[in-house]
């Protein structure tokens, strides 16, 4: 898994994602209540899947449910991501438990890349890409430019984004071929250390 730093920090991601997008459906409220709402709850949701497992009314706090079993099992958490979206201008419970919903997914694709794994459907799966606990950076990154692009749409229409693509456009460098050579060279080296030379 990754660590709960990261979980924390891509909750709060998250967290900002689901207020987006319960501003973008309309359903934020007075005062944008409803989205703080779902704000604070995606940053909640971010850890929920690990906190649920633990049997916080034991004297051990031992865990009662196996690890990254039915807490991370991902077709739950994007069924009630779904249904609650749907639900966002209907009812007040609806843009929380989006905000925890969106959490809880960004939990499982932090978890994703590390060996054990996420049970996305019924089989457990994993992207293998590095262990637990590496690269929190990278996923951490990754989360916060997500909510980034998400919120610079819905809250400025994608302007920020708009300027960032057309300064690179704009410089000298975007139309050579040593970008292309580049970006193929390193897709190359990613699958050779992922593989083992010569896959």
């Amino acid at each position: 898994m990754a660590s709960n730093k990261a979980h924390h920090a891509t909750g709060w991601a998250a967290g900002v994602i689901a207020a987006a997008l319960v501003e973008h459906a309309g359903a934020g409220g007075p005062y944008q209540v409803m989205s703080m709402l779902a704000f604070a709850m995606g940053a909640l949701g971010g850890t929920a899947p690990d906190w649920l497992e633990v049997a916080w009314w034991a004297p051990t706090r031992r865990l009662w449910i196996t690890h990254r079993t039915w807490t991370h099992w991902g077709l739950a958490w994007i069924a009630l991501l779904v249904y609650t979206y749907l639900q966002l201008q209907h009812h007040l419970w609806a843009p929380p438990l989006f905000g925890f919903a969106a959490g809880g997914i960004m939990h499982l694709l932090a978890d994703w890349p590390n060996p054990l794994g996420v049970p996305w459907i019924i089989r457990r799966h994993s992207l293998r890409w590095w262990k637990s606990g590496k690269h929190d950076l990278i996923v951490i990154s990754a989360a916060w430019l997500a909510a980034a692009i998400v919120a610079d749409h819905v809250f400025f229409d994608g302007i920020h984004l708009q300027r960032i693509v057309s300064l690179v456009r704009g410089l000298p460098l975007w139309s050579t071929d040593w970008m292309v050579a580049a970006w193929d060279g390193m897709v190359r080296w990613l699958r050779e250390w992922r593989l083992g030379p010569g896959n």
